[in-house]
């Protein structure tokens, strides 16, 4: 039987019936955090001559993300697998969309956006991790393994290989690399090997001196600057040097909400998008920024727990992709903001000032939770075949024990 094949979906309880089995932790911290984000929005932009263009701008893209978010709440969330194929090329077709001249849209060097006349413009990067996530979940749930060597995982790689490709060359160096956590996570869930995922780890450190050739100029002096930030203290290590200054002014408490000066004065750059957390840091001191990231750390959680009783791989699988891309945002947009991941132009998820990003992580976490509540029984037929998450790897066999 098909991982997703499975008997009609009668509502006999109604939909009243299945919405009471939302996780409501994860419906809380996830309210949390876009809250959280509206209010350093306006924070970190409220000094000029329209202070609320920002927010107001934010607060539309979230209208519209919740709307959606809504629709994929009510879909049985199945229905994505069935559609992955096609995700997938209108995917790749947005992404190669972008680079094409007089389609995509240049700023501050990167091609990254789409115009949308008098709508603003969207980001199709930010938009295809939730696609590839959805995509690469029904390719591995259709090739379950076991998965015995490197060479049963190349299929998957070529899979997630073609859209980061495409970003790679936008330039968009950060949002490739997400691709990588979501891939490196989803397959380990799928229950590939670990020696064959350091395999394909250390094939990419060889790669490395190839890609750096690869990048833009401004990109490798932000990797220098990483490891010497006083090399150029007035240019490419300007900004991580005025986030940890701002980071380490706020001590304790913090100098209080909307009394910050390093972003609103604009010592740190982008500090409205990429840059947040400096100012949540000035702003709020070290206990706002502990408040923010256990809002992630019960989020997070909450998506693992999910992961682990979903009814089947195709869930288990999407839940895995979901907390690993919003795990690895936080873990190196925070990370760059005190100085110990580089700078690589991730914002930081439900905060960051960005309507496709914003979008994006709402449309997440309602497949998250359209995964959570279904997994209980309210009368809905599910197949529970292949076995839940927690199982995945169980699954696997003798090699499990070779490891």
């Amino acid at each position: 039987m098909s991982a997703l094949a499975g008997p009609p979906l009668p509502q006999p309880g109604g939909p009243a019936r299945l919405f009471r089995n939302v996780d409501i932790l994860l419906l809380l911290s996830t309210l949390g955090l876009i809250g959280f984000g509206l209010v350093m929005v306006y924070s970190s932009t409220h000094v000029s001559t329209r202070p609320f263009l920002y927010l107001r701008s934010q607060a539309l893209h979230l209208a519209v993300g919740l709307i959606v978010g809504g629709l994929i709440l009510a879909i049985d969330y199945r229905a994505f697998a069935s559609s992955a194929r096609i995700l997938y090329v209108v995917n790749a077709l947005l992404l190669g969309a972008v680079l094409v001249p007089h389609i995509g849209r240049s700023s501050l060097g990167a091609q990254r956006w789409i115009p949308l006349g008098p709508l603003g413009q969207f980001q199709p990067s930010e938009i295809a991790k939730f696609v590839i996530i959805i995509t690469l979940a029904k390719y591995l749930t259709d090739r379950p393994g076991p998965y015995q060597s490197v060479w049963d995982l190349a299929p998957f790689l070529g899979h997630v290989a073609i859209p980061m490709l495409l970003i790679f060359k936008q330039p968009d160096l950060g949002t490739a690399l997400v691709y990588g956590a979501i891939f490196i996570g989803m397959l380990y869930a799928a229950g590939a090997r670990r020696r064959d995922l350091a395999t394909l780890g250390a094939a990419g450190l060889v790669l490395v001196p190839i890609f750096w050739r690869l990048l833009k100029e401004y990109q490798r002096r932000r990797l220098l600057a990483f490891v010497h930030p006083t090399l150029d203290p007035l240019g490419s290590g300007y900004g991580i040097i005025q986030s940890k200054i701002a980071v380490g002014s706020g001590l304790e408490w913090g100098k209080g909400l909307f009394a910050g000066t390093q972003g609103v004065l604009r010592f740190v750059p982008e500090h409205h998008t990429d840059f947040i957390f400096s100012v949540i840091g000035e702003e709020l001191g070290f206990v706002g920024a502990v408040v923010l990231l256990s809002l992630f750390l019960l989020w997070v959680y909450r998506g693992l727990r999910i992961a682990a009783v979903a009814r089947d791989r195709f869930g288990a699988l999407a839940a895995v992709g979901i907390v690993s891309m919003v795990a690895f945002h936080v873990f190196v947009n925070v990370g760059m903001t005190v100085g110990i991941m580089p700078i690589t132009g991730i914002p930081l998820p439900f905060i960051s000032y960005g309507g496709s990003a914003l979008m994006a992580m709402v449309w997440a976490t309602a497949l998250l939770l359209s995964i959570g509540m279904r997994h209980q029984r309210v009368g809905i037929g599910f197949d529970a075949s292949p076995a839940p998450a927690h199982l995945i790897r169980s699954m696997r066999g003798p090699e499990r024990h070779e490891e």
